[in-house]
């Protein structure tokens, strides 16, 4: 079959996944005969999921499976050579709740849920220093019953299909972070006075390489696969929302993710690289500095194109909180910063840096004044559109993960952004939606020809028409 009939039967089948219990006449199509011939051939050529009342259904992988390394392709992500667009999420606490048995199938639970709907890369903590429950309990010292426990979340990850982004230290308080290496420094017999010298002691620094080193070098007691040799890592993340509010110049936080950058492509130059930035604009770019969402973002220290101009750095990071940024009272004001500010930084990677950008986390808080859960979904829905409109123009929009998806009975960690997929049908049918749309993109007809059929209009009514 020539692969321009293809994508149009794999763009109609997955078209009928979602419409075949509604009763909607997808293009105008009357016949049974040809729908069932249309998910067929569909089928047939996108072996990794398999159709079922509007959900995706996960195959696990076998033995000899083809399970490769993401990488980069100009502005883009491929996996064998394919594009790779991403629709994931974030759940932090993985490693911690496979930690206690009595918790840990919840991990198997979410994977389960979240590629029930097409999500296929997840973030995650590979960090928790001198916590409860610490992977880390002193620099280089390491609990092995955590560390198993971060084993299993990326064996159950496998399973699913499902990549993570692995993060390696907080810029927060919580799970230790940036305070707890201070605290570990004058431990020592250091005088730190300032958190922020995690980013410039040398001490401090080799604490935090050899954390690196050791979650790199770590052999999988479930899968005996060395991490930096498994492609269910989609990359390492250096750190979560790094700030050096102490530095406003950005020289102080630049140094550190040149060097630190430098030295995981040293120990690993299989994996991908990302900085974990919120995304905010510097001193290098005062013109941009008019996306920030207020006149402190500029001040923090970081500095979003010249950070990702750093060797070794691979792909963008950017993060979207209108409500904690701007005001905690919803308004459509909120959903025009969103746009903005992913367009803005869709154009500088395209422009300035020459690589992918994931906005890796986005979402509202319940918490807030005037929240419902249709306001939720059109604020995902303007993080989709915006990146569609990248997508099919080939550019730097590569992907977003939602903040946060929690499985049922895990109501007592939600920080108010938590969507539990059960409790929430629009939410999760817009989520597959998104999913299913992107794996036409992720589809390798669509590689090859483009959209430059003649089916070129029927399959872009689907791609871009709100359904919802």
């Amino acid at each position: 079959m020539d692969t321009c009939n293809r994508c149009f039967l794999l763009s109609l089948a997955f078209l009928v996944i979602f419409f075949q219990d509604s009763g909607t006449n997808v293009f105008g199509f009357q016949g049974r005969e040809l729908i069932e011939t249309a998910e067929d051939e569909a089928l047939d050529h996108s072996p990794h999921f398999t159709a079922g009342q509007g959900i995706y259904n996960v195959e696990e992988l076998e033995d000899g499976d083809d399970w490769q390394m993401v990488q980069t392709k100009g502005n883009q992500f491929v996996v064998n050579g394919k594009p790779f667009y991403v629709n994931g999420f974030n759940t932090y606490w993985l490693m911690v709740f496979a930690a206690d048995l009595s918790t840990r199938g919840k991990v198997s639970e979410l994977f389960q849920q979240a590629s029930s709907v097409g999500l296929t890369v997840c973030r995650t903590w590979a960090f928790n220093d001198g916590q409860w429950r610490a992977l880390q309990k002193s620099p280089s010292v390491y609990d092995e019953d955590v560390f198993k426990a971060l084993d299993f979340v990326v064996s159950e990850a496998k399973k699913y299909r499902i990549r993570l982004i692995l993060s390696l230290v907080n810029n927060w308080d919580a799970y230790g972070g940036k305070a707890q290496y201070v605290k570990w420094g004058n431990a020592s017999g250091l005088n730190l006075t300032s958190d922020d010298e995690f980013f410039s002691h040398p001490t401090l620094r080799s604490y935090y390489k050899s954390h690196v080193k050791t979650v790199l070098n770590r052999v999988n007691t479930f899968t005996n696969i060395t991490y930096k040799d498994d492609p269910t890592i989609f990359a390492w993340e250096l750190m979560n929302e790094p700030r050096c509010t102490s530095d406003p110049s950005g020289d102080t936080l630049q140094s550190w993710i040149a060097e630190m950058a430098a030295y995981v492509k040293s120990l690993d130059a299989k994996h991908l690289v990302e900085i974990g930035e919120e995304g905010f604009y510097g001193p290098s770019a005062p013109a941009r500095t008019q996306f920030n969402p207020n006149s402190y973002a500029t001040q923090v220290g970081t500095d979003f194109i010249r950070n990702h101009q750093a060797l070794g750095v691979d792909f963008a990071s950017v993060h979207i909180y209108a409500d904690s940024w701007i005001s905690q009272t919803i308004s459509d004001a909120h959903l025009q910063f969103t746009k903005s500010w992913m367009e803005a930084h869709i154009e500088d990677a395209e422009k300035y840096l020459g690589m992918p950008v994931i906005f890796s986390e986005f979402g509202v808080s319940t918490k807030d004044t005037g929240y419902n859960s249709s306001y939720r979904d059109t604020l995902i829905s303007t993080v989709y559109k915006t990146l569609l409109n990248s997508t099919k123009k080939g550019g730097s929009g590569a992907g977003s993960l939602l903040w946060q998806l929690f499985p049922d009975g895990t109501d007592y960690m939600d920080d108010g952004y938590a969507i539990v997929l059960s409790k929430s049908h629009s939410t999760a049918n817009l989520i597959s939606l998104h999913s299913t749309r992107l794996a036409i993109f992720n589809s390798r007809c669509s590689w090859h020809c483009r959209w430059g059929c003649r089916k070129k209009n029927s399959l872009e009514t689907f791609l871009y028409h709100d359904y919802l």
